[in-house]
C-alpha cells in the first residue's frame, strides 16, 4: 500500500541522496555539463521554506518517492522562469526498486489534490524530453503544454518544458 504524507526532517538527507541517484539515469541522455547543473539544482538541501511541501511516498515503511510543491509565485527556478501564478510540481523522483508501481502518479495526484484544496484555479510543472516516462505522465494525467514559460538553461539545445493543469476542470 502506497501512503502519500509529508517529509519528516530526518529524511531529507535520504531524500535528496535519493534524487541525485535517480537523475543519475539520464547521464546518457544528455551533455556532461547539462547533467552537472541538474545534478546541482536537484541536490540543494532541503530546507523548509515557507509554504514548500516535501512529500514522499511511503511503501511498506520505505521512502519509495517524492515531490516538492512550491507554492504559487515563489521562485522555484532561481529566475529562470520568473514567479508564476500557481503552484509548481519540482523534483518527482521514483526509487527504481518501486517504479511500475503508481507511485509517481499518486505524488502528482497529491499535488494536484492539495492545490484545488487551497482553491487554486491551476498547477503547473517543467520537464525536458530526455524524461520520457515524465512526460508521458504528465500528458496522461492531463497536463497541457505551456511554451511561453519554457526555458533553456545552458546553451546545449535542451528545453525545460513547461506543461499546466487546469484545476477548475475536475
Amino acid at each position: 500500500m502506497i501512503v502519500i504524507r509529508e517529509a519528516i526532517e530526518h529524511e531529507f538527507e535520504f531524500i535528496r541522496r535519493q534524487r541525485i541517484t535517480a537523475y543519475k539515469q539520464y547521464e546518457h541522455a544528455v551533455p556532461a555539463e547539462h547533467l552537472k547543473v541538474l545534478l546541482k539544482a536537484i541536490s540543494s538541501e532541503i530546507t523548509v521554506e515557507n509554504g514548500v511541501e516535501y512529500l514522499v511516498a511511503e511503501s511498506d515503511g520505505a521512502v519509495a518517492g517524492s515531490v516538492v510543491l512550491f507554492p504559487p509565485r515563489s521562485d522555484a527556478y532561481e529566475g529562470l522562469t520568473g514567479a508564476l501564478d500557481y503552484p509548481e510540481i519540482r523534483m518527482l523522483v521514483v526509487d527504481t526498486q518501486f517504479r511500475q508501481q503508481g507511485i509517481g502518479k499518486s505524488l502528482i495526484e497529491e499535488c494536484i489534490n492539495r492545490s484545488q484544496k487551497k482553491g487554486f484555479p491551476s498547477i503547473g510543472l517543467h520537464t525536458a524530453d530526455f524524461m520520457k516516462s515524465a512526460v508521458k505522465l504528465y500528458e496522461r494525467l492531463g497536463f497541457i503544454r505551456l511554451p511561453q514559460f519554457d526555458f533553456v538553461p545552458l546553451d546545449d539545445g535542451i528545453v525545460v518544458k513547461a506543461y499546466h493543469f487546469d484545476l477548475t476542470t475536475i
